[in-house]
């Protein structure tokens, strides 16, 4: 059996591509895909490529931008929302970074409105990296700030 991290209930997380950093996210095994929390989502042509056009979190969040980003590698998919209900949302392709280690992730882009957790990571990005112990959190941020602590340290 290949060694899993222990990953707690909830985290913080950088998405680079994104610009995103220490990002509140929750684990959401009973979700199969994840999301990220955006809005004005919109599919659009740009310089002759199809694009899907969406501006991340909300005015009320720390870290908004009211910047829209485009991303051309994006699919469709059908997904359920929490209420059980069937949805078609565009998915796109990005990077997290979680415990030091940059890993694929696919997004589902979904109008959460303004929820504590903008990003829920479902089970097909834990499931053969992780294992999620409820009664822990923040175990990659406070690795991350234990090592940064050291390396002020060692200077």
């Amino acid at each position: 059996m290949k060694n899993k991290i222990i990953i707690g209930r909830k985290d913080k997380a950088n998405l680079p591509s994104l610009g995103l950093k220490n990002l509140d996210i929750k684990m959401d095994t009973g979700a199969y895909t994840s999301a990220i929390h955006c809005h004005r989502i919109e599919k659009k042509e740009k310089n002759g490529k199809e694009v899907v056009e969406f501006t991340l979190l909300d005015p009320s969040h720390p870290q908004y931008q009211d910047k829209p980003f485009s991303v051309e590698k994006f699919h469709e998919k059908l997904i359920k929302n929490s209420f059980g209900t069937a949805e078609k949302r565009y998915v796109i392709e990005t990077d997290i970074l979680l415990f030091g280690k940059k890993y694929p992730i696919e997004l589902s882009l979904s109008a959460r409105g303004e929820m504590k957790f903008p990003i829920l990571i479902g089970r097909r990005f834990l499931m053969g990296k992780f294992i999620v112990d409820s009664a822990r959190y923040d175990l990659s941020y406070k690795r991350k700030l234990k090592k940064l602590k050291n390396k002020l340290k060692n200077k």
